[in-house]
């Protein structure tokens, strides 16, 4: 099979690549039954017809008939409608009868930052005796708990966490990746949760996408190999006793459809290609996977030109549940049903008119819930449809044995930490990472090295189990935490010290390459920090643009005759010439997770000089010629990459290249994607200014100040020469420091979650007298101001902090974030003193500043 991509495809600045795609209004009927998109127009003939492979089971179908004859309207309408542990508790389980819970990214049991699998199987059983407690009337029907365990139980601290995707699918080993979603079904299990949000099954054909590490290929026979693989492996085979037995979970099937292929690898954005693209390559994983039995899946927040999917009728229900014969439940992902044009996360009924069988919405369940059983009575959501829903949703939970099971602590794996991090487990993950390796350059067979020498390892990953394991790694963008909240795991630095002791040699670890005596060989380990969705998209693929500080070690290292190897840590392939060129050796490691021994596996020969394993990993997706090189997909017109898909060297072959071009193509000035301060200069599409009663002076250089004196900025060093800037109220009158955007941005993707304005700052001198924080826009009405004085001046004095706020806080005080003309304005008539180096949408800030209005 041949294809050929969509060839829109240009860079934007930073700025433009956070504005989402805006769609014409669809509307809504006056009276009846919800309207649901009807274009662009799908043809279910086209797409390959699927054949569900359980056997009728007349015994479950009369435990449902039973079931839905007992249940009230409220009943059911819970049933279809998922709330989050961070804004649900047991008792609005029981109230409102919820079907089911879910642990986003940052939830965790008791609020806290991490949690181990004891309060997890604690907060499960609370929630499945509130599901069984009919004192109050309904019928009692077992929750499902869902978590995004997409590389290993990944949320509950002492997990195995796994390579992701990415890695994995340069294993080529399907056997492998069915026996990791086993592991991590059990991990589950033992903390009391039964639903993986995963497999993940996008085919990513835009690296600059912020998920591309969750796909495990840009080629889709490959995705499509692995499918089944990975469903079986979290569900058991179907047809066998093992098949969602209790140590299994239920999985789901993911992101239905064409999340992969968005225009310029914007997360949420549209898929602006043919049904037969959609067909062919987006959706090639489906088909498998619903032959394996797949219990849900999850809709996409994407478009298909122009359509949200999540209320896409012909292919929720004409393609995916008739033509492909799904007979689970399609679930929505984080408040998804709230971008569909006529919407509101708390009032969709276009969603499971479409074919949406479960609302995701987990802090807008209680209004959802208020809505949905209004439409129902109403027969905007018609009664024949929502009994379709909930029973396809009962099924699966009479498939999965919820309703003859004890509470989760009571199940055949629960309570059994043992399972958690078990020998067993680590062993298989270690093994994914040494599989997982792909060896890019290797001059004069440098590798595998001798233990037996004196090894630095140096660089910012070389310990920081974080860095490796990335995002979706107990935060929900993998920030926040730090070695000590992995029990167990072991970062790749140590992984390489205790191999290279136990054979007779030594080794400095020093994360900026300086060391007490010099060492024979170095392994820098560097690469991306940990990122999730659409905080990940970037607008080219040159790796760190404008930060040079891993470039500048490896050189130095080998200005003073030390060989380097890079361990290289990436959610995707990146432009890197210059750091391969500067390097004796180059692997790409990924994000290979807790077990970083792996990586020692295969850089480092044992004790008798023998080779222990070999490189094995092959690319599965196409390494760039340039930062510019995108969308690059093996198959494609043109295809010219730099290492093409299936590269991968072993140590038997010739690992010397020639010099690698280092003309990027970038146009100056390139920022990462929601960075708007960086070493105290805007971003590319942003600029600074002072604004003072009497006018506002654009900063063209430091110092400046605004014409009335009210506010001075002046330049000093933080880390680096002048990257940092000072901020001096005079308290003379009322002034501020402003970042404008050049263009208008869309920030209601990062609103919808925990995303924050995060500022990295001192606080110098501060005076009594308010403090404003905000965003605005360029009407009237939309600029939305927080006080901050308070808080300020309870933080540490003459330190540099990171403080963030939500960016809920700015549009609950009335900042419009669907056109943000101004991203950051920090304002006062008092004398205050203030540093900042970099403002920046993140998460996981030192401290977090309470939104407490205008």
């Amino acid at each position: 099979m041949r294809w050929i991509l969509c060839r829109k495809c240009a860079l934007r600045c930073a700025c433009v690549l956070l504005a989402g795609l805006s769609f014409a209004a669809l509307g809504l009927a006056q009276t009846g039954a919800a309207q649901v998109p009807s274009h662009p127009e799908v043809h279910p003939a086209l797409w390959p017809q699927g054949h569900w492979p359980l056997p009728p089971d007349a015994e479950l179908e009369q435990r449902v008939r039973a079931l839905m004859a007992k249940m009230s309207l409220r009943d059911k309408v819970g049933q279809v409608i998922q709330a989050d542990i961070g804004s649900v508790t047991p008792e609005d389980v029981r109230k409102y009868r919820l079907g089911s819970i879910l642990a986003g990214g940052n939830s965790k049991p008791g609020g806290g930052r991490v949690a181990g699998p004891a309060k997890w199987l604690a907060l499960s059983d609370a929630f499945h005796r509130a599901a069984m407690d009919t004192r109050d009337g309904g019928v009692a029907i077992p929750l499902l708990f869902g978590a995004d365990a997409v590389h290993g139980n990944n949320d509950v601290s002492g997990s195995t966490v796994f390579p992701h995707n990415i890695a994995l699918g340069a294993t080529r080993d399907p056997a492998l990746i069915q026996a990791i979603g086993r592991a991590t079904a059990e991990e589950a299990r033992a903390a009391g949760i039964n639903w993986a949000f995963a497999p993940t099954l996008t085919v990513p054909q835009d690296d600059r996408w912020g998920r591309t590490y969750e796909g495990y290929s840009e080629n889709p026979a490959l995705v499509a190999q692995y499918a089944a693989a990975a469903v079986e492996g979290l569900q058991g085979k179907p047809g066998t006793p093992q098949f969602l037995d209790g140590a299994h979970v239920i999985a789901s099937a993911k992101h239905f459809v064409g999340d992969g292929f968005t225009r310029n690898g914007l997360d949420q954005g549209d898929a602006e290609v043919s049904e037969e693209q959609l067909r062919d390559i987006a959706a090639a994983g489906y088909l498998p996977a619903i032959d394996a039995g797949v219990q849900s899946v999850m809709v996409s927040y994407s478009s298909w030109n122009g359509v949200k999917m999540s209320g896409n009728k012909g292919l929720l229900t004409d393609v995916l549940k008739q033509r492909m014969d799904f007979r689970g439940f399609a679930v929505g992902d984080w408040n998804s049903h709230g971008q569909i044009p006529g919407c509101s996360n708390e009032d969709c009924p276009q969603a499971i008119v479409a074919g949406l069988d479960m609302y995701m919405a987990p802090d807008s369940w209680r209004g959802l819930y208020r809505h949905t059983l209004a439409e129902v009575k109403s027969g905007v959501i018609p009664m024949v449809r929502l009994d379709d829903a909930v029973s396809r949703i009962l099924r699966v939970k009479l498939r999965l044995g919820l309703f003859d099971a004890v509470r989760p602590s009571r199940q055949p794996l629960g309570g059994h930490f043992d399972v958690i991090g078990s020998p067993a487990h680590r062993a298989l993950a270690r093994r994914a990472v040494r599989e997982s390796l792909v060896l890019l350059k290797n001059q004069d067979h440098l590798l595998p090295l001798d233990p037996r020498r004196h090894i630095l390892v140096a660089g910012a990953g070389a310990d920081s189990i974080p860095q490796q394991s990335g995002g979706w790694t107990l935060t929900w963008q993998g920030t926040g935490t730090t070695n000590a909240d992995f029990p167990h795991a072991t970062s790749i630095g140590h992984g390489i010290r205790a191999q290279v002791e136990a054979a007779g040699g030594t080794v400095e670890l020093s994360a900026d390459g300086h060391y007490t005596h010099k060492p024979d060989v170095a392994i820098v380990v560097y690469g991306e920090h940990p990122y999730a969705e659409f905080q990940g998209d970037v607008p080219t693929l040159a790796f760190a643009p404008g930060d040079p500080a891993d470039l500048e070690l490896i050189r130095r290292l080998r200005a003073q005759g030390i060989a380097v190897v890079s361990v290289f840590l990436s959610g995707r392939p990146l432009w890197v010439n210059p750091e391969i060129n500067a390097s004796n050796a180059f692997v790409a490691a990924w994000l290979p997770g807790t077990e970083g021994e792996g990586v020692a596996d295969v850089l480092l020969r044992d004790a008798a000089g023998k080779v222990q394993h070999d490189f094995h990993g092959k690319l599965s997706y196409s390494w760039p010629r340039s930062a510019m090189q995108t969308p690059l997909n093996v198959g494609q017109e043109d295809y010219h990459p730099q290492f093409a898909y299936g590269y991968g060297l072993t140590y038997e072959e010739d690992g010397d290249l020639g010099p690698l071009s280092e003309v990027s193509g970038l146009p100056a000035n390139v920022a990462a994607p929601g960075v708007y301060l960086q070493r105290g200069e805007p971003a590319a599409g942003l600029a600074a200014a002072l604004a003072g009663v009497d006018g506002s002076i654009a900063i063209k250089a430091a110092p400046s100040a605004t014409r009335d004196g009210s506010l001075r900025i002046s330049a000093l060093d933080y880390q680096r020469q002048e990257d940092a800037r000072r901020l001096a109220w005079s308290g003379q009158g009322e002034a501020a420091f402003v970042l404008r955007a050049d263009t208008p941005l869309d920030l209601t993707r990062q609103t919808n979650g925990d995303v924050q304005l995060i500022v990295e700052l001192r606080i110098e001198a501060l005076a009594p007298g308010k403090l404003t924080l905000g965003m605005a826009c360029g009407g009237t009405n939309c600029t939305g101001l927080v006080p901050v004085d308070a808080a300020l001046k309870a933080l540490p004095k003459g330190q540099w902090l990171q403080v963030g706020m939500p960016l809920k806080c700015f549009e609950a005080a009335g900042a419009d974030m669907r056109h943000i003309e101004v991203p950051f304005r920090l304002e006062t008539a008092a004398a205050y003193t203030i540093d900042i180096s970099r403002v920046a949408l993140g998460t996981d800030p030192d401290h977090v500043l309470p939104c407490t209005g205008p």
